[in-house]
Formats: C-alpha cells, structure tokens, sequence
C-alpha cells in the first residue's frame, strides 16, 4: 500500500508501488516482487519493470542493429506517472501479440 508522502518498505519496493498504483488507473494489472534492493513490476509476457528505487527500466522490445543487444527504456522514478504511460504502450504492443494462453482465460473466467 503506498500512502502519499510516506515510504513504506524499501526505495525500490515504494517506487514500484507507485508505479503499480499509475498502471492500474490505466486499466493495466501488475503485481509486485521484492528483494536483493530491487524490486519488480510485472505486467505481461516479454514486459517486466524493474527498478532499484531510483530509475524503471523494462526491455523496449527492440534489438540494436550495431551490437544485437537488446534496448530498454529508462525512467526517473519521480515521475511515475510519465513512466507508465510508457509502459502501457509497450503493454499494448506486447497485448495483440501475445495473448492469454486458453489456460489462463479458462482460470480467469
């Protein structure tokens, strides 16, 4: 639970927390992992945010032409909202070509 003005828990978990909390006036569910001083946002196949308290980081769905490493987009954690925002488009990508498995839609209904 985030409470403004109050962290609860470490940097990285409260920053997540907030994180957690924009997505989900988005329409975007996620849950939140923590340990090792980081913690993680996961949201989808292929889209998990990671954040050590200070920045977000997820994996942009892209590959550098020049070295073949993949590109991650990074975020301020003071600005969670924008960060979102962000992740809800790669959401959305990631959504039309990675659907639910018939598992996971037959356990949800």
């Amino acid at each position: 639970m985030i409470i403004q003005g109050v962290l609860l828990g470490s940097p990285a978990m409260h920053a997540a927390g907030l994180l957690r909390d924009e997505l989900a006036l988005q329409g975007v569910e996620s849950d939140v992992h923590d340990g090792y001083g980081l913690a993680l946002v996961s949201v989808w196949a292929d889209l998990v945010v990671w954040t050590d308290g200070m920045v977000y980081r997820w994996w942009a769905g892209r590959v550098s032409l020049r070295t073949g490493w993949r590109l991650y987009a990074v975020y301020g954690v003071d600005n969670p909202a924008t960060a979102a925002r962000g992740v809800a488009l790669r959401y959305a990508e990631l959504r039309d070509s990675h659907p639910r498995s018939e598992l996971i839609v037959s356990a949800l209904s």
